[in-house]
């Protein structure tokens, strides 16, 4: 960790590792979905202000995350990992850093190293003497993080180390994502090459790069290249389910050339934006009925546009393509006439969409501040970038037949920038079902032709067929009956995993995902429960021991 005093002795080390101290013209229609009261919701209200949890971090926290999480014995080597996982940036396409870390560890612990030209990451360690012939075993997870923060979060992620906070159960940082979505899975493999007491047949921990912004890392894997007969993903974020299948995707990205104009004279610059959404992840959150913050600003600015003659200036959401928008903000010209009764339609705004996502939002906000601007959109541009916003879909677009409570096809719009003359809008389509993915995402194409926008699919990706029956599954489901007395949800998921992709590459390679509770990744109130990552841990050390 960094420590608060830079001149500070390091007075402690694990496994090598220095544990100092961290110190227009439309109407919209929006209907609502499950108005179901999130855990975090309830957490935030008595913890914090909107946004967070708990307050900044003191001296005194930052050390209790050093003497609180490295106590455990058992996870002490997981713990003492991710806390030095967490000093190195890490972002999708930004990781390369960290990956070359990854490998430092595993030279580190004696074991044999593969970098393929993507930058992942192959640890290979040999069987435990007398257990050659028993399956091979390769642990899975993705270094890359989701880099989100809040507004007024003074954070760069190409630079800063995370801040982490240990409160309770929990383990979270202070206004950023947290990263355990997958640092947690990319620890608990070199823990468990760390660990010298552990009986096991061949070995691979393989850590992939980009899988957040296009699994770039799995989908360049070489053929072959593992060996082992088994997969353990470890980016699942629920214990005690066995992921056993998941979504397949594509993205869409939208474009048109914008006509650019002086704005009319007289007029002033203002910011409307839309924010204290909770956003949260596209694929296992977006059946919650969260609002889209992109969608929100849309239905505003259409309403008010013609009746305060806004020119707009730019529109700008969303970060992620696999992150549901949080924040959105429109700059435009008006006159200044218009300002206090704008203010006040934006009010009664604010109030009918809090009071149409009820509990699910309480967090939601429109404001209007004062901005600068030199050129507007044309009219034409204008009317038609808002038309579009509204008539592209979001949301879950079928529910699975076969599947009670799984999303089978869905689709995020989740990000929205105007520069360089250029709009420019990406979606990400998900579906579990081929055919579907790819119905929905010719829809979002042949809207977005009408709007006058060029549309483009990008890196379609597999699903990941599910198997009930495998071996491996079985494995699974006895070792964690023996250590918890019950037995483990088995399920696929709404989400996109690293699995089909690399089991398309090694047919007839057995797969499962499991991991510790972790709740709003991919938002700056990401946390993960210490006590279950040690049970994800205990059922990882015994499933590869036993297999």
């Amino acid at each position: 960790m960094r420590s608060d005093n830079p001149s500070a002795p390091n007075k402690s080390t694990f496994q090598g590792i220095s544990l100092e101290k961290y110190s227009v013209q439309w109407k919209g229609l929006f209907i609502s979905g499950n108005r179901k009261l999130s855990y975090l919701g309830t957490l935030l209200r008595i913890n914090g202000p909107r946004g967070s949890i708990g307050g900044p971090p003191s001296e005194h926290t930052s050390r209790r995350i050093v003497e609180t999480l490295l106590t455990n014995p058992e996870t002490k080597a997981l713990w003492a990992y991710f806390l030095e996982l967490s000093k190195i940036p890490r972002g999708s396409k930004a990781e390369a850093a960290a990956a070359d870390w990854v490998a430092e560890q595993g030279r580190a612990l004696g074991c044999q190293v593969e970098r393929d030209p993507v930058g992942n990451v192959l640890i290979r360690k040999p069987a435990t003497p007398g257990r050659e012939n028993r399956p091979g075993i390769v642990v899975q997870a993705h270094v890359d993080m989701v880099c989100e923060k809040n507004e007024g979060t003074d954070h760069d992620f190409l630079k800063d180390p995370l801040k982490l906070v240990h409160e309770g159960d929990l383990v979270r940082a202070t206004g950023t994502t947290l990263g355990a979505d997958n640092g947690i899975g990319v620890c608990a493999g070199l823990a468990l090459l760390a660990r010298k007491d552990l009986a096991h047949g061949p070995l691979e921990v393989l850590v992939t790069i980009d899988e957040e912004t296009g699994l770039t890392g799995a989908s360049n894997i070489a053929p072959g290249w593992l060996k082992a007969k088994y997969l353990l993903n470890l980016d699942s974020e629920e214990e005690g389910r066995l992921t056993i299948g998941c979504a397949g995707g594509v993205d869409t990205t939208i474009t048109r050339a914008l006509t650019l104009e002086t704005p009319t004279a007289g007029k002033r610059a203002y910011r409307l934006k839309a924010f204290g959404l909770k956003g949260g992840h596209s694929g296992t959150e977006i059946h919650t009925g969260r609002g889209n913050a992109i969608r929100l600003l849309a239905q505003v600015v259409s309403f008010m546009m013609p009746r305060h003659g806004m020119e707009l200036v730019s529109i700008k959401g969303g970060n992620k393509r696999n992150a549901i928008p949080r924040e959105a903000a429109a700059v435009f010209f008006m006159d200044p006439a218009h300002e206090e009764i704008f203010r006040q339609e934006l009010a009664r705004h604010e109030a009918h969409w809090k009071s149409a996502f009820g509990q699910i939002e309480p967090g939601l906000a429109l404001s209007l501040e004062p901005s600068e601007g030199e050129q507007v959109l044309s009219v034409e541009d204008s009317v038609r970038f808002i038309g579009l916003l509204l008539g592209l879909p979001h949301g879950v677009e079928a529910m699975s037949p076969d599947i009670p409570g799984l999303t089978q096809t869905s689709t995020n719009l989740g990000v929205v920038d105007t520069a360089d003359g250029e709009a420019e809008v990406t979606m990400l389509t998900r579906s579990s079902i081929d055919a579907s993915k790819f119905a929905l995402a010719e829809r979002i194409s042949a809207v977005s032709a009408l709007a006058g926008f060029q549309p483009t699919l990008e890196s379609p990706y597999p699903g990941w067929k599910p198997d009930p029956t495998s071996s491996l599954v079985c494995h699974m489901e006895k070792v964690h009956q023996q250590l918890f007395g019950k037995a483990m949800e088995i399920s696929a998921i709404h989400a996109g995993l690293e699995c089909g992709l690399i089991g398309e590459k090694h047919p007839g390679m057995e797969m499962v995902s499991f991991g510790p509770n972790m709740w709003e990744v991919h938002t700056p109130s990401e946390h993960v429960s210490v006590s279950s990552v040690e049970n994800v841990w205990k059922l990882l050390v015994k499933a590869v021991e036993e297999a």
